[in-house]
Parts: structure tokens; sequence; C-alpha cells
């Protein structure tokens, strides 16, 4: 049986993230803001994935974070995808995320030949924190990430990649460990 799936680092909460959610929250734009409790980097997105896959993604996994140990990283700066004067997602950047990068392109390689395809374009360190709903209501959205350009919300220690499942439903994404690599 398939399941949409994706490999991922999991993230603890961060008190510096809620108080930025708040301020989005307190905007009144048409904002689907994340769930603080989830918070994820997602290192590859699989999509539907069979079951019987799992180890040979597990197999992956553990080779592309063979010889790193567990390092921290800086969550710093706010930005949006596409841009701001178009923002779709809302997003707060990495940084000593090196390490990070090279897993992510070590997954890349590993996952095409089970039929996964490299993205077409390349990897950025980031979390998701909102997505826009509608274009409405976006000037004070604008206000807030720009004023948290630089702002530094603390690190985190990265010890641990993660095969997840997803599950889509009303109140949102439900994620679930399928495998669990440490470095």
């Amino acid at each position: 049986m398939a399941f949409r799936a994706f490999i991922s680092v999991d993230l603890p909460e961060v008190g510096a993230l809620t108080v930025l959610v708040d301020e989005l929250r307190r905007t009144g734009s048409p904002l689907k803001l994340v769930d603080l409790s989830q918070v994820h980097l997602t290192l590859k997105f699989l999509g539907d994935t069979e079951e019987p896959l799992v180890p040979r993604i597990a197999d992956v996994i553990r080779s592309s974070v063979a010889g790193l140990k567990p390092f921290l990283v800086r969550l710093e700066g706010t930005g949006a995808f596409p841009n701001l004067r178009r923002p779709k997602v809302l997003w707060v950047g990495m940084a000593g995320a090196e390490p990070l990068v090279e897993i992510a392109r070590r997954l890349e390689a590993g996952a095409e030949p089970l039929g996964y395809p490299r993205e077409g374009r390349a990897f950025s360190p980031h979390i998701t924190i909102a997505r826009l709903r509608a274009s409405g209501g976006l000037d004070a959205v604008r206000r807030v990430i720009e004023a948290r350009t630089h702002d530094t919300f603390g690190e985190v220690l990265v010890a641990r990649v993660r095969l997840k499942k997803s599950v889509l439903a009303p109140a949102g994404p439900v994620y679930s460990t399928v495998v669990d690599v440490p470095l």
C-alpha cells in the first residue's frame, strides 16, 4: 500500500518562532500557519511511496548521513517564496546548514535509482512557517517578514534524519515517523 512520504529533520519547538507566528496571526491576513509542534526541514519530498521500498529508502538515508556527526544550525532570517511581492510560502532560513545541503545532495542521488526524480531547483535550507490562502492583506505580512529579515530565532541540534508519512486531514497534515536514522 502506498503512502505520502518525505525525508526530513524534525525540529523542536522554538519559543522565538511562536512569537513570529503570533505576529503573523495578528495581521489578519489569509494565512495557513504551521503547527509549531510539527515543524521540520524537508530534505527530500518523495510523494506516493510503496511500503516495500521503505528498507531501500532507509539504506539511502543511512548512506546520506554516513560520516556526519550531530551539528547545530541557527534559525535565521525570514523571507517568502517566490518573493515578497507575490508570496505563497513564508519561511525562516538557516545558517550553518552546509551539512544539510550535503545530505540533501546525497539523498537526491540515492533516491533517483528508486524512481524519485531529482528536484528541478537547488536545495534551500528553510522551514515553512505559513502558506498564503489568498492575496489580500499582504502589506502587514510583508512588514512582519521585512522587520525580521535579519533576526535569529535560536539554534537547533540536527541529530537524526527521518522518513515521514504524511496523512492529509481537514485540520492539516498529520505526520508520523516511519524510519529514524541517527547521525
